[in-house]
């Protein structure tokens, strides 16, 4: 009988320890497109062996490759890079260290099989990664940039783009990547000969965007190495000028890792200039939205009125009206909606 790899214990407890932990953790997320034979097998060795170096986080392995957001305890960063670097593919793979980090992202492993690393909603049996846009480095991008004539292409959700982004960058206001690709290649259907430049958090959109920008007739296609992630570390190291404004959008416990101090995004229910992304607190409901510290503390953590009168229920209550409901990942669009709940604007007196 096949061994089943997964953790019981209760996430709340899990939590509890990451937090009580006395030594660092160091968040890292990596990716690699390379042919997986068994991706059930490659996740399954894969858990054993990060398990047992204490490895939390969240991975997804695929026939298409692997993606990565971990963290790994400092004493044994080493050694987790030691085993990766042991799997011929990911010999020498880029490994983006977190920019804003404390150490708590994850307080579990978890570790997926799926259709694709990244859901793409492409189905064409001619598409391939093996023609991809030529990567940029932070030195390059900073150049290429700045030349007039470049387009720069966020490839990130909306809400990550509301936080943060590149100067001159064009947003592909979508809530997914797969609405994302065929809108860009509409978008930017009259600058096929021009340079473009493609981008996200570390790496592996953008790179499956430029491969698709090609496939589909655009000529100069570039991509930044590493994504705004390895863009800010070498840009900092190199003491190069940072073209990237607001905070960085991470799918972890932040939420998100300070860049630069510009604040581009607002309250969503008061309009608050204000970048810091939450869930409501009502369970029934979790919705990503941003929240002041002001609103936080008059909306009890929650979106709305409704959310905040059943977080104040008994939680027999809260349960019951949670029954047979699957409300799935919810994010507020400011683009769709105009505010959260009524209120008066915000003031900057």
């Amino acid at each position: 009988m096949k061994q089943e790899y997964r953790n019981r214990i209760d996430q709340r407890i899990l939590r509890e320890k990451l937090m009580q932990e006395s030594f660092h953790r160091i968040t890292i997320s990596f990716y690699q497109y390379f042919a997986i034979a068994d991706p059930m097998q490659f996740r399954d060795d894969m858990f054993v062996a990060l398990d047992a170096l204490q490895v939390f986080g969240r991975i997804y392995v695929a026939g298409e490759g692997i993606n990565a957001q971990i963290s790994v305890p400092e004493q044994h960063f080493q050694a987790f890079k030691n085993y990766l670097y042991s799997i011929p593919a990911l010999n020498g793979i880029r490994l983006n260290i977190a920019v804003d980090d404390d150490g708590k992202s994850f307080w579990v492993l978890k570790i997926k099989v799926r259709e694709k690393i990244v859901a793409d909603g492409i189905h064409d049996p001619s598409f391939s990664m093996v023609n991809k846009g030529k990567y940029v480095n932070a030195e390059q991008y900073n150049e290429l940039s700045q030349q007039p004539d470049t387009i720069i292409v966020d490839m990130r959700n909306h809400y990550e783009y509301e936080v943060g982004h590149f100067d001159r960058a064009i947003e592909i206001p979508s809530d997914t990547f797969r609405e994302q690709l065929p809108m860009a290649v509409d978008m930017l259907k009259d600058n096929k000969d021009k340079n473009i430049i493609m981008y996200c958090t570390g790496g592996i959109r953008c790179e499956k965007a430029s491969a698709y920008m090609l496939h589909h007739g655009f000529k100069n296609v570039y991509h930044l190495e590493g994504g705004i992630i390895n863009y800010t570390q070498k840009a900092k190291e190199q003491q190069l000028p940072i073209h990237f404004k607001g905070k960085n959008f991470v799918f972890d416990q932040r939420l998100g890792e300070r860049i630069t101090d510009e604040i581009l995004a607002q309250c969503h229910q008061c309009g608050a200039p204000c970048d810091v992304h939450t869930n409501c607190v009502n369970d029934g409901c979790h919705l990503l939205f941003i929240q002041c510290d002001t609103c936080k503390q008059e909306m009890d953590g929650c979106c709305s009125e409704e959310c905040k009168e059943i977080y104040n229920l008994p939680l027999e209550e809260q349960k019951a009206l949670r029954a047979n409901k699957d409300n799935g990942a919810k994010v507020f669009n400011k683009s769709k909606q105009k505010s959260l709940r009524p209120r008066a604007p915000y003031r900057d007196i």
